[in-house]
């Protein structure tokens, strides 16, 4: 028989519907149980992707034995940390606290007014190579809870307490401006970078967009004595990651991380922020790129993971889904391994030559017997070794990709999580922006614009709040401060894209109100949670990066932006508040607050350009190209044309198209360049010092 679950509309929840353990949702009923029946409380966090959370339910929460001592100990509660990251937060710091790590399936056992007093991640069934079974640690909880009460009460005192200390209270003043504290994070990452294989660290290795991000800004930093060892350190990474297991060689998009040191075997799950935030970065080191094949490699990398974005992840609507499993027909990996064997008999016998040589797969396969598929050789190097002419070889390749993806779409398909976050959602907008501005193809641009209209039409209150999920045919969880943050962010990247002032206003409006609802008026930056939101246990301020950017990154980088457009200073002193809340990190680890990091850069050095004039324009189309073609800098782009009437955004006040013709200005702190009608005159300007602004 199903279990309250069953009413839910989040993917992961309803997975969990028929379990025999008698799950609750979060919700006041579970709590109000635990209170009558003095039990502890399993808050049970994961998502729908989650490889090791699916095992668990296999091991235990499906087995009527297990199920039915787990019902009769502790009150269990499961929760999505998509739906809810407020929740996962909370309980994830607990748990780190406790054992100095986290992950998914989260694990935590509360007292019955919620404070955590145990912890852990993934247990076996039973006992097994050190870890104690799922049995043992329910009964042990429920042992200590019983028998040690006074001991479990202080440890829940304790952690609850260092839940809810506030970063700024440990503040302390900063004596480096933003270039020396970039410089410094930047200087530490090198000296983690893993030279051989890209990256940073050993296994797991994860992406680590942020990281990346911080090395853009220090490659493009002329005073920076390490910048020409960012920028080889960020391609040969990007180089790495793109020809590695972890990226799919024949649909496009990135998946989770890799197990290994080398990028050859990921955790199978795509998740839709992983692409979103990796597409930007392809997209700089591409019109950062030194060398052609490397600017050949980061632009087709780009433009196939926004195309797996549109292929694989978008709704019918528009807008776009969470993730996809790991797992198809409960093993992990095997929708995207292959064998030699099935390569020649799906493919010529030339073809198939060629396909194995290209991607690796041999008969012994590179990982249980099969093979992943991963860019072992180049075009012209397998032409240059079978004596035939590259343009065979790269049409070959070209046919042999879509046998191998017309076969693989007739495979069982990993699950689908339909949830729609409004967050995931503004990363994507941003991503398909960018893409379709610095790659020229309008249709990413489009598709970005229809997200942004469902978010918008779909996933607001009567009242126009915003709400984070729209799962099932409904909307659901009042928006946290990374919802309203990241989908500001993606429609100032529309309104850069387009011209289309909707979204400016739009992206301004959702900026303003989350100020309004999040901002700590006492400490600095923005809580996680709303004025009016759920009061949990801790109140929470997102300052770390974590497997998405933290609220407050996110928000920081769309203050700096709405600033760059503006000129209103409340934006750049909310950013200055930041960064002395969040002064003890900044001092002594900068690298965990990496996209803050960068962000002070756009707070600095931006340059706001707007293109005056007819929007058919040659000429102007022509500075536009040439913009989105350029070095990365922090850089807003505003349009306008004269025809439509004075504009709404501040800075194209005062902005006229001379005599009729396209006109450019280059502004930065409040300084203006002289209008300029050329693309050589523009580059030229661009190319100039500006005065800077210390901070």
């Amino acid at each position: 028989m199903p279990n309250r679950l069953a009413r839910e509309t989040s993917p992961y929840l309803l997975q969990h519907a028929n379990n025999p353990v008698d799950w609750y949702p979060w919700s006041e009923e579970a709590w109000a149980r635990a209170r009558a029946e003095d039990k502890p409380v399993l808050v049970s966090v994961g998502y729908a992707a989650c490889h090791w959370c699916h095992v668990m339910e296999r091991e235990s929460f499906e087995d009527e034995q297990i199920a039915a001592l787990q019902n009769e100990l502790v009150i269990s509660i499961k929760v999505d940390r998509e739906e809810r990251p407020d929740v996962d937060e909370i309980y994830m710091d607990a748990q780190q606290m406790l054992h100095g790590h986290g992950g998914w399936p989260l694990n935590v056992f509360c007292t019955p007014d919620g404070r955590p007093f145990f912890g852990g991640t993934y247990f076996p069934p039973q006992r097994r190579t050190g870890m104690p079974g799922w049995t043992d640690v329910l009964q042990g909880v429920t042992r200590a809870f019983r028998e040690q009460r006074d001991q479990v009460e202080q440890q829940a005192t304790q952690l609850t307490q260092h839940l809810n200390l506030r970063v700024e209270l440990a503040g302390e003043e900063l004596t480096e401006n933003a270039a020396q504290i970039r410089s410094r994070a930047a200087t530490a990452l090198l000296q983690a970078a893993d030279r051989t294989h890209g990256g940073f660290g050993g296994a797991p290795k994860f992406p680590q967009p942020f990281y990346l991000q911080l090395l853009v800004q220090q490659a493009l930093d002329e005073s920076a004595s390490n910048r020409n060892d960012a920028r080889r350190h960020l391609a040969h990474s990007l180089r790495q990651m793109a020809e590695g297991g972890i990226y799919d060689q024949l649909a496009g998009g990135f998946h989770r991380y890799a197990v290994d040191q080398i990028w050859l075997v990921p955790h199978f799950e795509k998740m839709l922020y992983d692409n979103a935030l990796l597409i930007p970065l392809y997209l700089d080191a591409y019109r950062m790129a030194a060398a052609v094949d490397d600017a050949s490699l980061f632009a087709r990398i780009a433009r196939e993971t926004a195309d797996y974005l549109l292929a694989d992840l978008q709704t019918p609507h528009g807008a776009f889904f969470a993730s996809t499993d790991a797992d198809s027909e409960g093993v992990e990996g095997k929708y995207f391994v292959w064998t030699r064997d099935e390569l020649f008999a799906l493919l010529p016998k030339a073809d198939a030559e060629t396909a194995c040589r290209r991607w690796g797969v041999d008969v012994g396969g590179n990982w249980e017997g099969k093979s992943i598929l991963t860019a072992v050789q180049e075009p012209a190097e397998i032409a240059r070794w079978l004596d035939r002419p590259l343009t065979d070889i790269e049409a070959s390749l070209k046919r042999s990709r879509q046998s191998l993806l017309d076969h693989r779409v007739a495979r069982i398909p990993p699950a689908t999580d339909t949830k729609i976050i409004a967050a995931w959602n503004g990363m994507a907008i941003d991503a398909l922006a960018k893409a379709g501005a610095v790659l020229d193809e309008p249709r990413f641009i489009e598709a970005a614009a229809r997200a942004a209209r469902v978010i918008l039409d779909n996933m607001r209150t009567t009242d126009g709040d915003l709400l984070r999920i729209h799962s099932a045919g409904r909307a659901s969880v009042d928006a946290f401060v990374e919802d309203y943050a990241a989908l500001a962010d993606g429609m100032i990247s529309l309104y850069e894209a387009t011209g289309d002032e909707t979204w400016y206003s739009e992206a301004r409006s959702m900026i303003d109100v989350m100020i309004e609802r999040f901002w700590d008026h006492e400490g600095g930056g923005f809580f996680t949670v709303g004025r009016d939101g759920e009061r949990l246990i801790a109140q929470r301020k997102p300052t770390q990066d974590g497997a998405t950017p933290s609220g407050n990154a996110l928000a920081a980088r769309a203050l700096a932006r709405m600033y760059a457009l503006t000129a209103d200073g409340r934006y750049a002193d909310l950013i200055e508040a930041m960064r002395a809340a969040f002064s003890a990190y900044l001092s002594k680890a900068p690298t965990m607050l990496g996209l803050f990091v960068s962000v002070q850069d756009w707070l600095t050095e931006h340059r706001s350009v707007a293109l005056v004039g007819p929007a058919e324009n040659e000429a102007l189309s022509q500075m536009r190209r040439d913009l989105w073609s350029g070095q990365p800098r922090p850089m807003v782009l505003m349009q306008r044309d004269p025809a439509d009437g004075d504009s709404s955004v501040p800075q194209l006040a005062d902005k006229p198209s001379v005599e009729g013709r396209a006109t450019a200005y280059v502004c930065q702190a409040f300084a203006c360049s002289a209008p300029v009608h050329s693309v050589a005159d523009l580059r030229q300007v661009i190319d100039e010092p500006l005065p800077s602004v210390a901070l």
